[in-house]
């Protein structure tokens, strides 16, 4: 009996933090090795086998904390922390130069950096071009997809407070006790890649998040250019909900409100179809564990998300550990049968 052709497909996935290179890692299962991977024939692809053969990850470039902070101050380059966590995400885990990418030093002068931003920071000053270095690592790494940060300007985060005050900076943001009202790019006029735009008009399965709402997420659709390609967009665009809230992103706020906050810093663009919605529970052990930092499951107001326009997938999609992830696995079977649907 032959085998289907694979539906073939190219993903965009945008966003950043741990949520994104969550993701990727349960989609690289679908991008084939050099030397070509057997295709799936299970429910993930509504009964067919499918394979994402162009997948590209865009990044969020804003981080001004940690060892991407101080990479930043020091060497006036772009913070490699979030990039860094997607190239080790989308490469075979179990090789060496995967864990070498992710080795933190603990003392010295070095304390605190891991050795992948410093490679990242290194090959920067040998092509003196971000993007090319985030490039060559991806390629040493031998990692399945291609990625790029949101924009190669020099950005950095200005957020208008509830309060009416004004804060600089990511870290500063994050660490505020009032709550977001706007989030602003200085500069404002910052550009993407051309590599960008491409890879958004030609995609067939385009998703946002999870991550933190403002920092991880809405950052990345502040840069000209890319919310207006999600639009125009033919590809199947889906909103990947987080599952609890979070500190100064996201207190009270529910599933529904996640997204109308996101589409208010975008003009009001059209830029989701579906929505992924967690509604598992969660164990009581975490979810006493997340009280005690004043956090809980988002609400899942799915008729709220219809009446935007957007059509609410629910399910299964936590992993619990020794904290709440999502489990990189259920999300990609459920966007995939999302994006094959067409």
């Amino acid at each position: 009996m032959s085998i289907p052709t694979p539906k073939s497909l190219r993903v965009v996935a945008i966003g950043g933090g741990t949520g994104l290179s969550t993701l990727l890692r349960g989609l690289k299962r679908f991008v084939p090795t050099p030397h070509g991977t057997q295709p799936f024939t299970d429910s993930r692809c509504t009964g067919s086998p499918c394979l994402i053969h162009d997948l590209a990850a865009i990044v969020t470039v804003t981080d001004d904390g940690g060892s991407s902070g101080r990479l930043r101050e020091d060497f006036q380059m772009l913070p490699p922390g979030d990039i860094r966590n997607c190239i080790v995400a989308l490469c075979d885990d179990e090789h060496l130069l995967s864990k070498l990418f992710q080795y933190r030093f603990t003392n010295g002068d070095l304390e605190g950096h891991s050795f992948g931003n410093l490679f990242v920071a290194a090959l920067t000053h040998i092509t003196g071009d971000f993007a090319q270095a985030v490039q060559m690592s991806s390629q040493i790494l031998a990692a399945r997809g291609h990625i790029y940060p949101a924009t190669t300007d020099n950005v950095h985060l200005i957020a208008q407070m509830d309060d009416g005050s004004t804060v600089e900076g990511e870290t500063s943001i994050t660490a505020s006790k009032q709550r977001i009202v706007e989030l602003m790019l200085d500069p404002p006029a910052a550009q993407p890649l051309p590599e960008t735009l491409h890879s958004i008009a030609n995609a067939d399965l385009i998703t946002i998040g999870p991550g933190s709402l403002y920092t991880s997420l809405i950052t990345n659709l502040l840069v000209r250019g890319i919310p207006e390609a999600i639009a125009a967009s033919r590809a199947t665009r889906v909103y990947i909900g987080n599952l609890m809230t979070q500190a100064n992103e996201s207190l009270d706020l529910t599933a529904a409100q996640h997204i109308e906050r996101i589409v208010s810093h975008t003009g009001g663009a059209r830029i989701f179809d579906y929505a992924l919605i967690n509604t598992a529970p969660i164990s009581p052990a975490l979810l006493d564990q997340y009280a005690r930092e004043g956090q809980v499951p988002i609400e899942a107001d799915l008729d709220r998300i219809k009446a935007l326009g957007i059509t609410p997938v629910t399910g299964s999609f936590v992993n619990e550990g020794n904290v709440l992830r999502h489990d990189p696995n259920k999300l990609t079977d459920a966007l995939l049968k999302i994006a094959t649907m067409k």
